[in-house]
């Protein structure tokens, strides 16, 4: 028999717990969030637009033009080694294996240090690509960030993200919200881990942790500092060494801090745009969720099911990991198709806000793997009583074993 999901009673039970403030609230941010809002020449938010900062393949084209014909012929030499489907990323892990195997030897010219000032080169490329400032109008950014801010909480909210951009700082600081992201001072603020390990400030100020490094980060004498601006690219080169790197400061600590997160009883961490192929992190998750029943983690993808593997699974192996993907979910380690039930009174403006069609003529799809469209939802998480609106909820003993696991507010 093949099973069935019904979102509005998941997407019921998530609006209560993000309208409540009670909730330990997590989000996993990733690549995917800045490509689904789409601006116009003026930065202007335009559906039509290009993505806010490209995916892998247009960031690799650009990352590695402008080259001299001497570097150019390098990486070409780089993508061979690597075969079909290399990525900025695996090209600049190839290189750095170069510049560490070659010393004085020349491969296509470039000896090892050369090689080390060719990577410099593509990261310094990369820095305006995963750098632009917040669009003009509003976006998910804002939207979350005003629900962050906008809610009495007893715990903070805490946002962990792979991506280097700075749209995040930009929409605190933009409406004056509080945060922390690990460093403390003014002229030069420095990474202080011991703060990271602590909760110590108030509920208020919201937590960000950058957990593959991010723009205006560098290393300066023995110190992790940031604030050097969205020239500075130092600590911003996915490679192979990314997960070698994490255990080093500042990286441990925000990864520790992940890991805590996930196993401090009653709390739901949100992903996005997130694709579950960094192996890192999975491993934290995997690790987390076994060792805390009562941790859970929402998962929700853009793509259908049966493109989300990944994410699935690690469903599969942690049922209080729950994908929620465009046609169907796994929910409890059950996969089972989308099937609204039937439409309650005052209803039909809340399921609009996770479910319809993505564009004219497709059929209604769920809408949350889209980081515009959870950020929408999060923001409206108070705008109707739910209490009315939504479908009872019933008691947790009486749910069939596709009911997610999640903690009770």
């Amino acid at each position: 028999m093949k099973s069935t999901h019904n979102p509005d009673r998941f997407m019921a039970d998530l609006r209560q717990i993000l309208s409540q403030g009670r909730k330990r609230i997590g989000f996993l941010v990733g690549a995917g969030a800045p490509m689904s809002i789409r601006v116009d020449a003026e930065r202007k938010v335009d559906p039509n637009g290009k993505p806010l900062i490209p995916g892998i393949n247009e960031l690799t084209s650009t990352a590695v033009a402008g080259l001299t014909p001497e570097q150019d012929k390098a990486v070409g030499v780089a993508r061979g080694m690597i075969g079909n489907g290399a990525t900025i990323e695996t090209i600049l892990s190839q290189l750095r294996l170069m510049e560490r195997a070659l010393g004085d030897e020349r491969i296509a010219g470039l000896n090892g240090a050369e090689y080390a000032q060719l990577a410099k080169v593509i990261c310094a490329n990369i820095g305006p690509i995963v750098g632009p400032e917040l669009p003009i109008d509003r976006c998910g950014y804002n939207e979350l960030v005003g629900w962050i801010s906008g809610t009495q909480r007893t715990n903070p909210v805490e946002i962990f993200t792979t991506n280097y951009d700075l749209l995040f700082e930009d929409s605190f600081e933009r409406v004056r919200a509080p945060y922390f992201d690990g460093f403390s001072g003014g002229h030069a603020p420095f990474f202080d881990p011991v703060t990271v390990a602590c909760d110590d400030l108030p509920a208020r100020w919201s937590r960000l942790w950058k957990l593959h490094g991010s723009l205006g980060w560098a290393v300066e004498g023995n110190a992790v500092v940031r604030g050097r601006g969205r020239a500075a690219t130092e600590l911003v080169y996915p490679d192979h060494l990314k997960y070698d790197l994490t255990q080093k400061q500042p990286y441990s600590s925000l990864f520790e801090r992940l890991k805590r997160f996930l196993l401090t009883p009653d709390t739901l961490l949100v992903t996005t745009g997130f694709s579950f192929r960094d192996a890192h992190i999975n491993a934290v998750l995997d690790e987390a969720l076994a060792g805390n029943a009562n941790s859970a983690v929402f998962a929700f993808q853009y793509q259908k099911l049966a493109d989300e593997e990944p994410a699935c699974s690690l469903a599969y192996a942690r049922p209080n990991l729950s994908v929620y993907a465009a046609d169907g979910a796994v929910i409890n380690g059950v996969a089972g198709e989308w099937r609204p039930g039937e439409l309650q009174k005052n209803w039909s403006d809340i399921r609009a806000s996770f479910w319809g069609a993505r564009r004219a003529g497709e059929s209604p799809a769920f809408l949350l793997g889209d980081f515009q469209h959870l950020a929408r939802f999060c923001a409206l998480a108070q705008a109707t009583d739910i209490q009315h609106a939504a479908p009872a909820v019933p008691d947790p003993a009486s749910l069939p074993a596709s009911t997610p696991i999640v903690p009770t507010a």
